[in-house]
């Protein structure tokens, strides 16, 4: 099992799925309670199926440098606008 350091807490990775397909990465606690879900599916283009767009702005800020470190995505492949914010789409290396 995948494990991130995220805001000083050491995190399982869980994998789920949104509706419509996409793949959701949730951080899970030592205590069994989500800590922070780690992607978004707002409204954008499609993915790959193995890309996953990473919230890494607000209470999420750093997501994206705890999942590298933890070689669970990789290096961004581009960005998309959504509200103020620009969403790092990265492929994801490990399996879900």
């Amino acid at each position: 099992m995948n494990t991130v350091r995220f805001l000083g807490e050491e995190c399982n990775v869980e994998f789920g799925q949104y509706v419509n397909g996409r793949i959701a990465i949730d951080l899970i606690c030592q205590t069994g309670e989500r800590m922070a879900r780690a992607t978004v599916n707002d409204d954008m283009p499609s993915l790959a199926d193995d890309e996953v767009a990473i919230k890494d702005y607000s209470e999420n800020a750093g997501m994206l440098k705890a999942l590298q470190a933890a070689g669970v995505v990789g290096e961004p492949l581009r960005y998309i606008a959504s509200g103020f914010v620009q969403i790092p789409i990265c492929r994801l290396l490990v399996r879900p």
